[in-house]
């Protein structure tokens, strides 16, 4: 049986990693690692897993890491990863990266959308920005993988046909993402911003404009469009604890109608056992919504014709802790490892949350 191991399994991603590699089946979970709880059953950071597991947390050392494990996820914050990972890489492991340190192809993006050099140039090209819906090739022969941002993979999978079929008649200049973040994607560690009575109740823009997921989302568009696509994003928390609603305008040239948006999404997502396509004619949840894909792997999808303005409305609903961090990076180790990509992700969401 494959060994597996989780580095930084304290925060909430690590702690939906420990939950869906327990009772995965097909891995045996050799170690989680928390510089805070080291020493402590996992149950201390993550009560919902007493009774389930014995594990303890041990210290972020790497030094025998290539013996208990054959993959490692690095689920630790950003700019930390960078910290571990020559020594990782140089012990032959396979890795999924659940940090930003890895996602960007070139070296200068991450001055531009993080405000620091990038020290290990030379890996970036080594991992694969893992989207299993539109590079599963590529990741099934990764060695190392990066797992997209929360916001960028449910921005690219509800923009990602469009551009690949259709992207001659898009406006490329001029790509509108509004984004909705419950507040686990701020993470565990409180600040006033996260505090119940600053956070309850709120729509609140935290990043109008700059977000450092806009350049994930550019570099994989114009990947698919073929030519640079610029993206303009916006962000705002929202009164949830899970879930992402992104809204994505796209203008356009040229005569559309909704039967030839819909061949698109489905010539692209065509077997993607993770895209559910929605575009309900009655009931309350006609579009893609957060709410209906909590406790899953799902990412929904669907669109809008706005003949009026030119324009098409994609939109993407996912649960941030799943699709868009734990889930996500769990899928790539199927595909990494050969396994079925569903394994241990095939739960229905919760309903209702």
């Amino acid at each position: 049986m494959v060994r597996v191991g989780i580095m930084g399994a304290s925060g909430y991603a690590g702690g939906e990693l420990l939950r869906l590699l327990i009772k995965h089946g097909g891995v045996d979970l050799t170690f989680a690692t928390s510089r805070k709880y080291a020493g402590e059953y996992v149950f201390r950071a993550h009560p919902n897993l007493r009774g389930i597991t014995d594990l303890q947390f041990v210290p972020n050392d790497v030094s025998n890491v290539a013996g208990l494990a054959d993959l490692v996820f690095t689920a630790l914050p950003h700019g930390e990863s960078l910290k571990y990972m020559p020594s990782l890489v140089s012990s032959g492991l396979k890795i999924v990266d659940l940090s930003a340190d890895f996602r960007l192809k070139n070296a200068d993006d991450y001055e531009t959308w993080y405000g620091y050099k990038h020290p290990l140039p030379d890996l970036l090209e080594k991992f694969v920005y893992a989207v299993p819906e539109l590079n599963k090739e590529d990741v099934r022969k990764a060695n190392l993988a990066s797992s997209p941002g929360c916001m960028a993979i449910t921005s690219i999978l509800a923009m990602a046909p469009l551009m690949k079929e259709w992207g001659a008649n898009i406006d490329k200049r001029h790509v509108v993402v509004d984004a909705k973040i419950a507040s686990s994607g701020a993470g565990g560690k409180p600040s006033i911003a996260t505090h119940f009575s600053e956070r309850y109740g709120v729509v609140r823009p935290y990043k109008a404009a700059g977000h450092r997921h806009t350049g994930e989302i550019e570099q994989m568009l114009s990947r698919l469009a073929g030519e640079k696509v610029t993206v303009s994003m916006s962000a705002h928390a929202i009164n949830m604890v899970r879930g992402i609603l992104c809204t994505c305008h796209l203008f356009y040239d040229g005569d559309i109608q909704t039967s030839d948006i819909w061949k698109m999404y489905r010539a692209v997502y065509s077997g993607q056992p993770f895209i559910r396509l929605i575009r309900e004619k009655k009931g309350p949840f006609r579009l893609p919504d957060p709410k209906v894909v909590i406790g899953s792997n799902y990412c929904d999808v669907g669109f809008e014709l706005d003949t009026h303005g030119r324009r098409i409305v994609a939109l993407g609903a996912i649960d941030n802790l799943l699709k868009g961090a734990s889930g996500n990076a769990l899928q790539t180790m199927n595909l990494m490892l050969g396994m079925d990509e569903k394994r241990g992700l095939e739960d229905a969401p919760l309903h209702p949350v």
